[in-house]
């Protein structure tokens, strides 16, 4: 019974199938011509041996024989090597593409628990692998199975004593490989392991790269290496002793078949039973018998690195998203703003504290409403349910009356803009940032996204204007830049909803100002959920709600608040004396 993996794994070749027959009908060739060859020397053999008067002129006929048989031969390995190697290449793209399209359907929860050079691993490494297998396994398969079959065939009839002796071998070499087989599946996927935590570790150090050099830990981020590079190194040692012990057992077996088949053979020779043409030919036999099983020892190589990556990429692609579109999701049109809470619980874990427990609140459209309290409260969480970076755990969501699960979500976020703390820029240029808004953007509606902003300024004055390339997430920038980009990307796209997530927290007075204004800009007649954390940026707030103890505490205006005395007005005046 052929199991869900191994369909899954055979499916890759079904965009592929004429490729992939006129693959296996050169193959089949390629074993034919290797089998008739030692055929058309043994009549060589039996030409010499007879010497009949046109001796020669059969000869010469044979050779022009066996040489369209090596034409033959050559062609049709060419067309094996090169587009064999070409499907592979495109079954490993397809696959590619899949993995990262699937890396897209997941949800934050899914990244919080993941490291990015480990997910790097598997869409990289992991497939490459694959790719030389996809190729190599049918090809391989064929020509080993053909020629040992049509060479045994073939023995037997020469002489049975002498094959009986090859095949008291077989078991004993099958046992020997299964069990070396077995033990480096184990040391190859314990190696994919660890160049994933070598990526990882890599990825993490030269994304903080300035932490490090601002520390001059350069030292101890070296050692972190080393100790995930000695890892890997182990790894590889078990994996390569495993593959030396089964390489040079098996080579060691075919070694021993040439030496008993001579010696053997030999003898039959002196005792009559067997022909000195017939000797030759057995032994160019057994060199194709051999073959397959030295083939086989670099093919189970090949076989398990290619599918320890499939066990890897599969245990990806079977990560169902916790967050999907239910069956009868409609768009989301006409979005006017109006956003209800009704006993909203939330957790990140099963087996974790809710972080929101029973939120219940109504967002009128239009309405400017902060969010206060102390760090880890959820106030980022809460508004991280609004388009469904997190499922609520009870509870619902409702925009404009629907729930939030009966939309579909990319309808959902279409209709709301996020403004993040931490401002993620792509690499590229000032324009192809903001355009990410709006794919289809023209250049004057992202320059007049950009003085909505208040960047256009800046970004004039930059070396190449809007053609400026920023670098990696935006080095070339400073904070306040980088959050009028980002900015001016949520303008562009215009939702009727924005969230803006302590937009202005680790900002200079003045660039604070300058991102300040660009955000009352975007809140103007727009639902406007703001996350703060200098709570004086928000005493124009229609309404501030509180959250403490994961429960919304307190809600109403500043001047209601700071007269009611309560978590905000301790909060508010705590940042005044801590400010003065």
């Amino acid at each position: 019974m052929i199991n869900s993996r191994s369909r899954k794994f055979l499916s890759y070749y079904k965009p592929y199938k004429r490729l992939l027959l006129a693959d296996m009908a050169c193959a089949f060739v390629v074993s034919a011509a290797a089998l008739i060859l030692p055929l058309c020397a043994r009549y060589v053999t039996d030409v010499l041996q007879q010497n009949p008067p046109d001796a020669l002129n059969r000869i010469y006929g044979m050779g022009a024989i066996m040489l369209g048989l090596v034409a033959v031969h050559t062609l049709c390995n060419m067309y094996v090597d090169y587009q064999g190697h070409k499907m592979g290449a495109r079954m490993e793209s397809d696959m590619r593409s899949e993995l990262f399209e699937h890396y897209q359907k997941l949800s934050f929860s899914f990244y919080d628990e993941q490291k990015t050079g480990q997910l790097m691993t598997r869409i990289t490494n992991d497939i490459f692998w694959l790719s030389e297998l996809y190729h190599h396994a049918p090809e391989d398969l064929v020509i080993s199975l053909l020629k040992f079959i049509g060479a045994f065939l073939i023995l037997i009839q020469i002489n049975v004593e002498l094959t009986l002796i090859i095949f008291l071998f077989l078991p004993v070499m099958a046992i020997y490989a299964f069990y070396f087989n077995k033990r480096m599946n184990r040391a190859l996927r314990r190696s994919k392991d660890r160049i994933g935590d070598i990526n990882a570790q890599v990825e993490d150090t030269l994304a903080g790269i300035r932490v490090v050099k601002s520390f001059s830990n350069e030292t101890i981020e070296q050692q972190k290496f080393e100790h995930e590079n000695d890892r890997f190194l182990d790894s590889r040692s078990d994996g390569y002793k495993s593959e030396a012990w089964f390489s040079a057992g098996l080579i060691t077996f075919t070694q021993l078949i040439t030496v008993a088949i001579v010696i053997f053979g030999g003898a039959s020779i002196v005792n009559a039973r067997l022909e000195l043409a017939d000797l030759v030919t057995y032994l160019l036999f057994v060199a194709i018998l051999i073959e397959p099983i030295q083939k086989a020892v670099n093919f189970a190589r090949l076989y398990q690195e290619g599918m320890t990556g499939f066990s890897r990429f599969m245990e990806i692609l079977e990560v169902e998203p916790d967050i999907q579109d239910a069956p009868h999701a409609a768009d989301l049109t006409g979005v006017e703003g109006n956003i209800a809470f009704r006993n909203v619980s939330f957790k990140y874990r099963e087996d974790s504290q809710y972080v929101l427990n029973n939120i219940s609140l109504d967002i009128r459209a239009g309405e400017y409403v902060a969010l206060v309290g102390s760090s880890g409260v959820g106030k980022t969480t809460l508004c991280s349910l609004i388009p469904r970076f997190y499922e609520v755990t009870m509870g619902e969501i409702l925009i404009d009356g629907q729930n939030i699960r009966d939309v579909s979500m990319s309808s959902l976020r279409r209709n709301i803009g996020v403004v993040h703390q931490d401002v993620y820029l792509f690499a590229g240029t000032v324009a192809d940032n903001i355009r990410y808004g709006k794919p289809d953007a023209s250049n004057a509606e992202i320059i007049a996204a950009a003085k909505q902003a208040n960047a256009h300024d800046f970004i004039m004055a930059l070396p190449n204007g809007y053609a400026t390339d920023i670098g990696q997430r935006g080095v070339k920038l400073s904070g306040g830049q980088k959050q009028r980009l980002s900015i001016a990307r949520v303008f562009l796209k215009n939702p009727p909803i924005i969230i803006f997530d302590e937009a202005t927290s680790a900002l200079d007075n003045e660039s604070e100002k300058a991102v300040r204004d660009s955000l009352e800009k975007l809140a103007n007649n727009r639902t406007t959920l703001v996350i703060a954390h200098r709570l004086s940026t928000i005493r124009n707030a229609q309404r501030i709600i509180v959250l403490k103890d994961s429960e919304v505490d307190e809600q109403g205006t500043h001047e209601a608040l700071i007269t009611q005395g309560g978590t905000y007005a301790n909060l508010y005046n705590m940042q005044l004396t801590i400010g003065a």
